[in-house]
Parts: structure tokens; sequence; C-alpha cells
């Protein structure tokens, strides 16, 4: 498709936009009829630590919202010679669950609480058994219920709560509604109704009723919706809110947001049974859709839906390559220090495919990539560790190794729950995020830790923000009667099923072996957190 057949797509109003709000990027990805991506922008953001919350203000929010708007309209124009007036469809899509209380006069009542922070202990706890289902600490009702344990002043004034990519669908619709894979990390969901689940609502209510708040749960969680539904209009308002060139017209249809557990899924071709996907950036975690319900409940399992609201099984981590991007940035330092100019993609390719002539355990080293807690192995806040034996391998290619090796420890020791407890089965895993931008070597680790084919497609980069635009494609376009699994075999994945990668058996074994030295040393893990307050 030639640049002339692109701009009048553009000027026509005929492309569709998705944008994401991600931890430390938010990216905006503009598609064609086709669902290929024809421009993107983006804005660098970061959480901040305040009063021990990790939360990102109102204003950031709104701040790196217009900013990663404004920088893709601003590419359209520098790549086309075009403005976007209007589109086809918008999607809007959030990092995972969190929680934002508001009360009756739209105020947000605390800083947003993002999934990152893991202090709901004793509300997860409490509502597993209650419910006898897991509640990961980072949904919304394990947040909402914490703050009532802990006697907090905002809860009584609660008349609505949502999530991030909730948010900012209410502000540019005036629509409380949420994506239903979203809703699966607010309140546990009824597949069969494709709604929250009632009982447990019931169950809740009752829990809390001694508190004698004026409000019923149910009446201030958002409607469930499920993909391809009507999901309302961007108003004038926010079409203001969200160009601040005032050039983007109302009126345009917007589908249900989602978080980026249920982006990934659609941006991978990993709605249907069977499949699953890996996402892997500054958090990661695996989806797989399940064939029938687990045995029983596990505290390391979230059990979630696609966004068109099957079941999922999901692993979620806390920590994946924050600390891998933190030594990188040293040998950035270093490279600087000596008078070189870095191209940090460069410096990336380089420093991963160096680790690929490590030895196949790491050579001995140990790290964990622990900048904050992280559940499944039973930390509440975490410490970034390297440690070596005297007589260890020590060198730069197993350096880097035991850091990609352990950016997927913890994911590791979640899906073997999974794979070899619950004898799950999978046919295809997709990999996607930044774990996977150097070729073959992301790919390979996690094919080693899966001890399964992986596969990555060419759009792998383009991650939940292009997973959105197709939620929103699918509204506009799906065929009468056409499943989201299907509108994404036929319509966007005919041509790409990706690379895919075997296992290696040496592999699989260094990292076994890996992993067994990963669990032996987590009382240092436990002593580092101790220690350095």
């Amino acid at each position: 498709m030639g640049l002339d057949t692109k701009k009048a797509i553009i000027e026509s109003g005929k492309a569709v936009l998705g944008i994401e709000l991600g931890s430390t990027r938010i990216k905006a990805v503009l598609v064609d009829e086709t669902n290929a991506p024809i421009a993107s922008g983006s804005y660098d953001w970061e959480n901040q630590l305040v009063n021990g919350i990790w939360t990102y203000s109102l204003d950031a929010i709104w701040e790196g919202l217009q900013g990663s708007y404004s920088d893709l309209a601003a590419n359209v124009k520098a790549q086309y010679g075009a403005e976007i007036t209007s589109l086809a469809a918008i999607g809007f899509s959030g990092m995972m669950h969190g929680y934002m209380p508001f009360n009756e006069k739209d105020e947000l009542l605390v800083p947003f609480r993002t999934w990152r922070n893991t202090i709901t202990g004793p509300a997860s706890r409490e509502l597993f058994d209650v419910f006898h289902f897991n509640i990961p600490q980072r949904w919304s009702i394990a947040h909402l219920y914490q703050a009532i344990l802990n006697g907090e002043e905002h809860v009584k004034d609660v008349t609505f709560i949502t999530t991030l990519a909730g948010y900012i669908h209410w502000k540019m619709t005036g629509r409380k509604v949420i994506g239903i894979g979203e809703a699966s990390g607010m309140f546990p969901i009824d597949t069969a109704a494709k709604d929250f689940n009632a009982e447990m609502i019931r169950k809740f209510d009752g829990l809390v009723a001694p508190k004698g708040f004026p409000w019923k749960l149910g009446d201030i969680l958002p409607k469930v919706l499920c993909a391809g539904d009507d999901a309302g209009t961007l108003t004038e308002e926010g079409a203001k809110l969200l160009d601040v060139s005032g050039k983007l017209q109302a009126g345009i249809p917007l589908c249900p947001p989602e978080g980026d557990a249920g982006t990934g899924m659609a941006a991978t071709n990993s709605v249907r049974v069977r499949t699953g996907n890996v996402s892997a950036g500054t958090s990661v975690f695996a989806m797989i859709v399940l064939e029938h319900d687990l045995s029983k409940p596990y505290p390391e399992i979230d059990i979630v839906t696609t966004p068109a609201g099957d079941q999922v099984a999901m692993v979620h981590c806390n920590n994946c390559t924050s600390d891998l991007n933190a030594w990188v940035g040293l040998f950035k330092e270093f490279a600087e220090a000596f008078g070189m100019k870095v191209n940090m993609d460069e410096l990336f390719g380089t420093l991963y495919n160096k680790a690929l002539e490590g030895d196949k355990d790491c050579g001995g080293l140990l790290a964990y990539n622990y900048f904050s807690g992280e559940h499944i192995t039973g930390f509440e806040e975490g410490r970034p560790l390297f440690v070596r034996r005297p007589d260890s391998q020590f060198n730069l290619a197993n350096f880097m190794r035991v850091h990609l090796f352990t950016s997927l420890g913890a994911l590791k020791t979640g899906m073997d729950i999974l794979l070899k407890g619950e004898d799950v089965r999978i046919d295809r895993i997709t990999g996607h995020g930044g774990l996977f931008k150097t070729k073959g070597v992301g790919q390979s680790v996690l094919a080693a830790a899966m001890n399964s084919p992986v596969s990555v497609m060419e759009t792998a980069g383009e991650g939940g923000a292009w997973g959105i635009a197709l939620l929103a494609s699918y509204m506009v376009h799906k065929k009468d009667g056409e499943g989201l699994d299907e509108f994404l075999e036929t319509a966007v994945f005919a041509d790409d099923a990706g690379v895919e990668m075997q296992a290696d058996a040496a592999d699989v074994a260094g990292f076994d072996a890996f992993i067994e030295r990963y669990k032996a040393g987590l009382p240092i893990e436990r002593a580092a957190v101790e220690s350095l307050s």
C-alpha cells in the first residue's frame, strides 16, 4: 500500500486508533483497513513511589495521553502530509487493574494505586477464603477491601471504582463501562453470564455489611462489555481532552476499554482455546486459554478472561526487564565515558546476542530482578540482586544470560503449576513485548523456560496499542456472527503465523538447573529485603 493510499485512508477518517498506557510508555498506533500499522506515536513516563504507593498522578496521565497522541499526529503530518480529523474507531487500553475510586462529584478519592503495589496481602488472602477463588493483590476488589480493613476514610464516599483504561474511556465517552478482560481483574467473572459473578458480589456485600457503607458493590462497579459491543462515542469534551490542537472531531465510536493482558491476547492471536501468549516488558505474564476449569484455585494462578469472555489462566509477575534495562543503561554510561556514541537498539542487540554465547546454566551465576514484591515467590518488597560464587564462570555472556533467565524466573515457577501440575495443553505460545525485540534471543530463553515451541510475529514490537486497535477494528468491521477468534485469524493474521522456534534440549536443561539455583537462593533475596530497608 503506497503513501498516497495511506494518506487517503487517514484523511477520509477510515483509520483506526489504539492507545495503550503502559508502565513506562504510552503508545498510539494507527492502523489501516487491513489492520496493518501505518503510523505511531509515543510518550515515555514512569511511576512514582509516593507515601509507599506506586502511582501516576492525574496530571501525568493526561499529559502523557495528550503527548502520545500529539506525537502520533506530528508523525502522520511528517510521513503523509495529512491531518487526523476523524477515525473509524478508537480503543483505549491501560496497565491492568489497580484502583481508582471516585465520589459523587467525580473526584478521585486517593491517588491511583497501580498493579505494582503489593500492599493488599491481607485482603487478598481473606477474599480467597470467602470466594474460594484466587484474588490477586493488584485486583481492584483487593484494593477496595484492603482500604476497608485499613479503616481508610475515603471508602464511605465511593460511588464508582474503575481502572486506568476504564477511567480514560469514561472521560472520553461519559460511559462507565469496562471490557470483560479488564473486568475480570476487577472482580471475578461468571463466564456463562459474561458479567461479574453475582453470587460473589452477594458474599462481598454480606462481608462488609457490618460497616454500614451507603453503597452496594454492584452499584459502584462499571458495566461489563465484551469485544465487539458498542461502548459509546467520543464526546466534544473527550475530543478536546485527547487532541489539544482541537482538530479531532467528536462522534467517533469507541470499543470497550481493555487492560494490557487482553490487548496482548489480541495482538498475538491468542484468544482461541489452547493458545497462549507471554507478554514480557516491565512486568511479565503468561495467558493460557483453558479447555476446562482447573482442579482447584491456586494463589499463583489468576483466572481471568479473553476480551470475548473465555476463561484464561494467567501467571502474572511484577518484575521482568527493569533490572535488565538498568544494567544495559550502565553499559551505556561506560561506553559514553570513553567518548563513544551509543545507539540503544544496537547496544541491546549486542548484549542480548552475547547471552547466547554463555554457558547453558549461566555458569553458576544468580540474579533476582525484584524491583518490587513478587507474590509467586512470597515477597512483598524486592531488592535487585546479583550474586556469584568465587568459582562461578563470571563473564559478559553469562552475566547477560543470567539476567535474561531471571527475567522469567518467577514466571517459570508459576507456569510449572499449569504445565506439570494441571497438565494444561497448549498448541501455540506467542511472545510479545520488549524482551522479544532482539530477534531470536528472548524467544529462545522463553522456549527453554517453557520447554515448548514459541512463536514471535513481525508485529511483536507493536504490542498492546496495536492489540486495542484490533479490538476497535473488530467492533466496526466484523461480519454478522463473526467471533473475535475468527476475525483475528482471517482479517489480521492470515498471512502472519509468526516465526516459530523449538525448545533446545540443552537450553531447557540449563534453565532447569538455573531455576533450582533460583529457588534455593530465595533466602538471599529475603535477607537483602530485610537488611536494606
